[in-house]
């Protein structure tokens, strides 16, 4: 896959292409149904190419500080899982007065004009433009007097723990890892929620207690609310159970929020490595112990627990 940055990146691909808009954080059930849809319309033995045009970082990141979602997949993870889907070419737009300025028509024209593409993805929610002017309606309008081609993909549906049937958004997914709801989470996703980060030097008090822990420095990525997690971790091609604790010890009153995940039957040395932490379910809240001894107690319960669900 290669990646072009900006307005001239874009004006560079390939004429005829098949393209798809939007953010695409999580690389949810949804975004994957698009990218299934637009990838049947790139024409087999042909110049043609499978584009996906997104914002990095999201755009409320300048309009809107406050109001910009925690990110849900790294840059990094987001580029390998958009390869893996079979994109050809990742345009990257800044949220630059150029972009940002841009209204809906003049995106359109960039689009059908200068882009020249042949087919545009999309999910029904899709906005676009200055405003977010644009909506589907605006290119189901547009595009019937267009040789770009309109083609709206119906929202994938997943049903939860509670028995609801949620319409998956990275809206939807956010919530979930908010409060912990990593297994419904996974639902939406299609895979586990990951964390990915470097493992950096802690307190030490896992190994003083019998049970070394990998103390992650996450990436930026949302953090799933306090509690304890059964997951999984892969190093050097081999998957380990791991018990995952998040949470400021409230034990040891030490406040400080960390994520560390003991690895199951894993003997070896961390430090410094680059690791990512598969969240399978949720075991069960942060809570005080009395003592060392009676939390030690407790670690033994989660990693029986973990090993029948992760």
């Amino acid at each position: 896959m290669q990646v072009l940055h900006g307005l001239a990146g874009l004006r560079s691909l390939p004429a005829g292409a098949v393209v798809s808009i939007g953010n695409f954080d999580g690389i949810h059930l949804g975004h994957q149904e698009i990218l299934k849809t637009a990838k049947q319309l790139v024409p087999a033995g042909k110049a043609s190419a499978l584009v996906v045009l997104t914002f990095e970082p999201h755009p409320l990141t300048v309009l809107r500080p406050a109001e910009a979602p925690p990110r849900l997949t790294s840059l990094e993870m987001k580029h390998g899982l958009l390869e893996s889907a079979g994109v050809d070419y990742l345009a990257v737009l800044e949220p630059e007065p150029a972009v940002l300025g841009m209204t809906a028509s003049q995106f359109w024209e960039l689009l059908r004009d200068q882009l020249r593409a042949s087919h545009l993805v999309e999910g029904k929610s899709f906005r676009f433009g200055k405003g977010a002017t644009g909506t589907i309606q605006t290119l189901r309008e547009w595009s019937a007097n267009s040789t770009l081609r309109l083609h709206v993909v119906d929202s994938v549906t997943v049903p939860l723990l509670d028995l609801q049937i949620a319409p998956v958004s990275s809206s939807l997914i956010r919530f979930l890892v908010t409060f912990g709801r990593v297994r419904e989470a996974g639902l939406c996703l299609g895979r586990a929620y990951q964390l990915r980060g470097k493992v950096i030097k802690g307190l030490g008090r896992g190994r003083k207690l019998g049970v070394p822990t990998a103390n992650l420095q996450t990436n930026g990525t949302l953090v799933p609310g306090d509690g304890v997690y059964a997951g999984r971790c892969t190093i050097d091609g081999q998957s380990y159970a791991a018990a995952v604790s998040i949470g400021s010890m409230p034990t040891f009153t030490e406040n400080i929020r960390q994520v560390e995940a003991h690895l199951l039957d894993f003997d070896g040395d961390l430090y410094g490595r680059d690791i990512s932490v598969d969240l399978v379910d949720w075991l069960r809240d942060q809570r005080r112990f009395v003592g060392a001894d009676q939390l030690v107690t407790q670690i033994g319960k989660d990693i029986k627990e973990t090993r029948k669900r992760a």
